[in-house]
């Protein structure tokens, strides 16, 4: 069974920085492009970033330069770097799991982590 378990969200001042780890298990993530999504209030899932299994890596322009993914295959766990935070970056983080590369849809991604928040106070 896969399962992917998101941790390291939390409250920050705008500025600030955080780490997301997703860690996944039942599956090696080697061969597997890993994404994070997020989630605010009333807003639809938004693509975040991607890394692929040649740890190349792809961003939405509303996180370029700010938030940086890693991806540690040999503990099968994915991270999100994210420095100068702003509010608009709060919202429910997810990582999703999928087999084609770069892609940014939601329905690319056949498994999902069950989220962890990020709050950005101002």
């Amino acid at each position: 069974q896969v399962q992917l378990v998101e941790s390291g969200g939390g409250l920050v001042q705008a500025g600030g920085s955080l780490s997301l780890s997703c860690a996944a298990s039942g599956i090696f993530i080697c061969s597997y492009a890993m994404a994070w999504f997020r989630q605010a209030p009333g807003k639809e899932r938004e693509f975040v970033g991607v890394t692929g299994w040649s740890t190349d890596t792809y961003y939405a322009d509303s996180v370029k330069g700010r938030f940086t993914l890693s991806r540690d295959n040999g503990k099968n766990t994915v991270y999100l770097q994210m420095n100068s935070l702003k509010p608009e970056d709060t919202a429910v983080y997810y990582c999703a799991l999928g087999s084609r590369a770069r892609r940014t849809g939601l329905y690319d991604y056949d498994y999902w982590g069950q989220g962890t928040q990020v709050t950005v106070s101002s």
